[in-house]
């Protein structure tokens, strides 16, 4: 799994970047998630926790 990190747009000079978390599809099918479903995601301390909504 890793972090990736994505131009967004560009506006002048200025470049917005979004971030994107590289999920392999064994722990998606674990999971029983499917691509286009909402998620929750909550800091608990030092963790981010990711849920289905």
């Amino acid at each position: 799994m890793y972090l990736q990190k994505q131009l967004s747009k560009k506006i002048g000079d200025k470049e917005y970047a979004k971030y994107v978390i590289v999920v392999p599809p064994k722990l998606i099918d674990k999971l029983k998630w499917k691509g286009g479903e909402e998620l929750e995601a909550e800091v608990k301390g030092d963790k981010l926790v990711i849920e289905k909504d």
